[in-house]
């Protein structure tokens, strides 16, 4: 198993569709993070990486395993 060390999280959302508001409320982040990850003063935790890469191969699953929640 290997867990990226970067994820473009700004064409993730864009390829989603979502606002930078929609996206952090629906993955539950902050906008803040969502917007220091995009213009590159932080990058993701190990753990919301392989969230972000989930929402890369499989936005269904998650979409789904929250649903379910």
């Amino acid at each position: 198993m290997h867990i990226p060390a970067n994820v473009d999280v700004k064409a993730l959302r864009r390829r989603l569709g979502l606002t930078q508001e929609e996206f952090a409320v629906r993955y539950g982040f902050t906008v803040g993070r969502i917007r220091d990850w995009e213009q590159g003063r932080t990058s993701p935790a190990a753990s919301d990486r392989v969230l972000l890469t989930v929402l890369e191969k499989e936005p269904e699953a998650v979409k789904r395993a929250l649903a379910a929640a």
